[in-house]
């Protein structure tokens, strides 16, 4: 991963942050119209409302079987007034809920899902992680121990697959020579790190503010692959997230993963969900490039790639380890996958690292899933969130759109 000091902050439009092919992509969403927030379908390049069919993107993935809906037709993707929330025509209006004029805003692409995480499925942010817990969320210790741990315990880590026998020698062995740590523990363990990342409806989405604790001092993106998978687990479809980390905090002491991870305005997803069909499949998933991109207003530029065919847990046993006899979640999940970046580039001072700065436009994406893109502020400074689970049944019940849906699709 490479920074330096070269910086174009203009924001893209969103027919830039498309997939490569998008004309021929089923992509599902959500946007916030003036009458609230709307399940839209994007099929060849135009956009259906299909609120009347399914009034919540949940619904829909629980009863989709392949099958496209009418619905209204809104008109072409690339024509409609879908501009980021951190222009100034959006930002004038103080809230992260209403359009202004007759533009409308892209949401996140899900509503009523569970938002979970995996944490610990890359060797590398494996080991970002132990340094995190010995350096006790201190930067500037963190360098000291970065080269010594990677020559020690990276190349094992990354030879190994979770929960077999030659893992639990490994750990043996690491145990031995005083290098064990829990995230080891996750990472090449039998258990799988699942977490809560965020409420339902809390995530924010393309073009969105994405938040960082005014306290974080060292902080980071984490860019992902989410899956989309409905209440019997079937992986349905996949996108884009920003799983922000606070380094610091985490780095404190593990049992500080809430604080540091669930924060106003920390989970951001987008721009769709693209549905899988004969075009794209789990498969292209798991051999994705996901580039990360973050340009700060101070001129600092850092760009990064890397591989899912890098993941050391494949995405089914990750959404197996997520739902199950213990764990049933009926209006469906989304997952996180883990992320494979940890930035260590120098920002601020030799040996520093990579924290982010108020007004940073960061980009992560994929040619099949698009780009995600956000302006980073404060938690406190995010536009507050108040379209919860009341908010939108008592919108969806005054456009009389919870009638029985039985039959959708």
């Amino acid at each position: 991963m490479s920074g330096k000091h070269l910086s174009n902050q203009t924001a893209l439009g969103l027919t830039e942050c498309l997939p490569a092919d998008w004309r021929h992509a089923l992509l599902l969403g959500r946007i916030e119209t003036l009458d609230g927030p709307t399940p839209v379908l994007v099929v060849d390049g135009r956009v259906r409302d299909i609120s009347h069919a399914a009034p919540t993107v949940s619904q829909f993935l629980n009863a989709w079987n392949g099958g496209i809906p009418r619905g209204k037709d809104l008109g072409p993707l690339d024509e409609l007034p879908l501009t980021p929330a951190f222009v100034p025509a959006f930002a004038q209006t103080g809230t992260a809920n209403a359009p202004s004029g007759g533009s409308m805003r892209l949401l996140s692409p899900f509503d009523l899902h569970c938002i979970k995480a995996s944490g610990v499925t890359f060797a590398v942010s494996a080991i970002e992680r132990v340094i995190e817990e010995r350096a006790r969320g201190d930067a500037a210790r963190a360098e000291a121990l970065r080269a010594s741990l990677r020559e020690r315990i990276g190349a094992d880590i990354r030879a190994v697959k979770p929960g077999s026998e030659r893992a639990e020698r490994l750990k043996e062995v690491l145990i031995a020579e005083g290098l064990w740590s829990q995230y080891l523990e996750v990472a090449i363990g039998k258990d799988a790190e699942i977490f809560t990342k965020a409420p339902p409806l809390s995530s924010v989405g393309w073009g969105d503010w994405i938040g960082v604790r005014a306290d974080s001092a060292w902080n980071n993106p984490e860019p992902e692959v989410v899956l989309a998978c409905d209440r019997a687990g079937r992986i349905l479809g996949a996108t884009l997230g920003n799983d922000v980390n606070l380094r610091d905090i985490e780095g404190r002491s593990a049992l500080l993963l809430g604080k540091a991870k669930d924060n106003n305005a920390s989970c951001a997803i987008g721009p769709f969900i693209r549905l899988f069909d004969s075009a794209f499949s789990l498969d292209h998933v798991r051999q994705a490039l996901v580039r990360l991109q973050i340009v700060g207003e101070d001129g600092f530029r850092l760009e990064g790639e890397s591989s899912m065919t890098q993941i050391s847990r494949d995405p089914e046993e990750l959404v197996a380890q997520t739902i199950g006899p213990n764990h049933n979640y009926p209006d469906g999940f989304a997952l996180f996958l883990g992320t494979m970046f940890a930035p260590i580039t120098d920002r601020d001072a030799p040996g520093l690292g990579f924290t982010h700065h108020e007004g940073d436009l960061v980009r992560v994406s994929s040619d099949l899933l698009g780009t995600l893109e956000n302006k980073v502020t404060t938690c406190e400074r995010a536009p507050p969130w108040t379209c919860g689970i009341a908010y939108l049944m008592q919108n969806l019940a005054a456009r009389g759109l919870l009638a029985s849906h039985s039959n959708i699709l």
